[in-house]
């Protein structure tokens, strides 16, 4: 079977088995489960997606530099509510390493960031969902690359995408079950909130999209990853 097949099953499946397990099996430690579990899963189906092992290492100083990059953003701008370049930084590693690699430098940008936001529960929700943007970037990432237009639409929807996952935390928070009502609540008081991360992802991608992607590009050419 193909190592693509095997890694976007791992991702997809194996996410959501580690739901139902941490709900089952795990259900008086699910959430240490699931931060465990995701991380393992990312960096899992990122290592079976090499293609060069002799490049291994070169690939993984490369994704360890973004997702750092990821974190120090997040971090530069902690002071100013919805306005991140988390989701442009996973969309861009995604653009030029794959879907693996855009999930793994989501889900790890939300582990490692949260040692100084704090981490919980919560914790589990951005990591799958900045996992999840960089996944689905890295399957359209040809389209993205050559188009301005898909490029800033993408960035939208990555917005949009993770305030809604959000909004799934913040109804089970209330007393562990999700009810519509409440969740359709949500989505409209979070509304500014979503908007901002929205319009300020895509602005983010715009700006740094080139500037990085160039030096990326050179470094794959170079090392022929």
């Amino acid at each position: 079977m193909d190592k693509k097949i095997i890694s976007y099953f791992i991702i997809v499946f194996g996410v959501i088995a580690a739901l139902l397990l941490g709900n089952t099996v795990f259900a008086s430690v699910k959430y240490v489960w699931f931060i465990a579990a995701v991380s393992a899963l990312s960096v899992i189906a990122f290592i079976i997606s090499f293609e060069k092992k002799e490049h291994s290492a070169t690939y993984l100083l490369l994704i360890a530099a973004l997702t750092a990059l990821s974190v120090m953003g997040r971090l530069l701008f902690a002071a100013i509510p919805a306005f991140k370049p988390v989701s442009a930084m996973v969309v861009i590693t995604a653009i030029y390493f794959g879907p693996e690699a855009g999930f793994l430098t989501g889900a790890l940008s939300a582990l490692i960031s949260n040692f100084y936001f704090g981490q919980g529960p919560w914790t589990v929700f951005q990591m799958a969902a900045w996992g999840f943007i960089g996944f689905f970037a890295g399957l359209i990432r040809g389209k993205l690359k050559n188009s301005r237009l898909m490029l800033a639409l993408a960035g939208a929807v990555s917005g949009v995408m993770y305030s809604l996952l959000m909004d799934v935390w913040s109804a089970v928070f209330a007393d562990g079950t999700v009810l519509w009502s409440r969740y359709i609540a949500l989505v409209v008081s979070s509304a500014p909130f979503t908007a901002i991360y929205a319009v300020s992802t895509a602005v983010f991608l715009l700006l740094l999209q080139k500037p990085i992607g160039r030096i990326l590009q050179r470094l794959k050419d170079k090392y022929g990853l």
